[in-house]
């Protein structure tokens, strides 16, 4: 019998590469009625950004595939040379990148511009995966959250440099599959706790603030004054606390650039400018609410057509969903979304090694992340940040780099039985 690894489709889940595709040409379709122009005589171009998505399309099928002929372990054996080839890439656009909207992201090949940030999240998942598959570590433990944030950090500081502050928050949803993998749930909680002070740092003074933490941990040094070590303890996280809030306050000041300020101020209700930062949140908003049940048609969005929100083919891509398709047509690409998350962690779940069970997670987080962040900046729940929408949104690197995520994963859970 043939074995099982020289099988090249053996055990794929077609279902999930079904749902990839929809993905994709629902992403074709709506980039084509964002671009079309009906005044050209030529009903297709493959100048037009709708042709460079087609051909992104293909490309990433081709690349798909390709990845689902390679060995297994091909990917757990070279996951730190890829790691490694990511990062020079990151350190690369520092040097000789090309600045598009304020950001030095994009390394220009001839007419096409490579985004290595998106590349970047293979590396890291790779060799997150590797590390924990390899090691055993224990979570709960100092040395190996270290060891851990160190892979995750490197990326996300270079990417900052650039400075992309979008891509780089991205990287955080890897604190998830650290936390299946044993990660003190108390991380999450103080990661959450940090938020919490960020943003009740923009709304109280200071010397609110400041007195609210020291009177609490006051309060639970008083609870627990027969406890020295717990008093110390609470002693130096009001410390901290206190100490990050002067932090905090001076990265949003000095480290973001002012159009990112205006982005977060604007979602809390800090400030209102419908013309200003505001403008693309609120042409989406309206592009959205005027498709009601079933959408104006495709082609037909009045919004769309008259180019009244700005990155239409990109970040706010789902605005062009919502006014042409409707509430039917959002609810299909949140449930194919849904879908294909749930099927990947199920897929995740049932993996015999320790690596493909991390990668998978780490996927699954990712697309998670840039799903609610996008949608949600599209409906103006979530601060601007600029990341596109996984296999809908317009850009070859976006496009690819989901592409490669997705069909490692499909490629290690068709070798299951066989990969260790």
């Amino acid at each position: 019998m043939q074995p099982q690894s020289n099988r090249f489709f053996f055990n794929v889940d077609w279902i999930t590469i079904l749902i990839y595709v929809a993905l994709c040409a629902i992403g074709f379709l709506n980039i084509y009625s964002v671009k079309f122009n009906p005044d050209k005589s030529e009903a297709f171009s493959f100048a037009a950004e709708y042709g460079k998505q087609l051909i992104f399309i293909i490309t990433g099928l081709v690349l798909g595939l390709s990845i689902l002929l390679l060995d297994a372990k091909f990917f757990s054996v070279f996951a730190p040379i890829i790691y490694g080839v990511t990062v020079l890439l990151l350190l690369a656009v520092l040097v000789v990148g090309r600045n598009v909207g304020g950001n030095q992201a994009w390394i220009a090949i001839g007419s096409f511009r490579l985004q290595p940030s998106e590349f970047a999240k293979f590396g890291t998942a790779l060799l997150l995966a590797r590390y924990i598959s390899s090691f055993n570590p224990k979570l709960n433990t100092l040395r190996p959250v270290l060891i851990a944030a160190a892979i995750i950090g490197i990326p996300m500081c270079l990417i900052m440099l650039q400075p992309d502050a979008g891509s780089m928050l991205v990287f955080l949803s890897f604190m998830f599959p650290l936390y299946r993998e044993g990660l003190s749930g108390y991380l999450l909680i103080i990661f959450w706790g940090l938020v919490t002070l960020f943003i009740l740092n923009l709304f109280l003074s200071p010397f609110l603030l400041i007195s609210s933490i020291l009177m609490i941990g006051a309060l639970f040094i008083y609870n627990n004054r027969k406890k020295q070590q717990k008093i110390i303890n609470i002693t130096i996280i009001t410390i901290v606390a206190i100490g990050y809030l002067f932090v905090a306050k001076f990265l949003f000041n000095n480290v973001l650039q002012t159009h990112q300020r205006a982005r977060i101020e604007l979602i809390l209700g800090l400030k209102t400018d419908n013309q200003g930062v505001g403008y693309n949140v609120r042409q989406s908003q309206i592009a959205i609410g005027a498709g009601q049940l079933t959408g104006r048609g495709w082609k037909e969005g009045t919004q769309t057509k008259l180019r009244y929100v700005p990155e239409q083919s990109t970040d706010f891509i789902f605005s062009t969903v919502g006014e042409e398709w409707g509430f039917v047509g959002c609810f299909v690409v949140i449930g194919l979304y849904v879908f294909m998350l749930l099927r990947i962690l199920n897929i995740a779940e049932r993996q015999k090694s320790t690596f493909s069970r991390v990668y998978g997670y780490s996927i699954a987080c990712i697309i998670f992340f840039h799903v609610f962040i996008n949608i949600g900046m599209a409906i103006g729940l979530m601060p601007v940040i600029g990341i596109p929408l996984p296999f809908i949104s317009y850009g070859g690197s976006s496009l690819w780099s989901f592409t490669i995520l997705l069909f490692i994963f499909l490629k290690l859970d068709s070798n299951r039985m066989g990969f260790i």
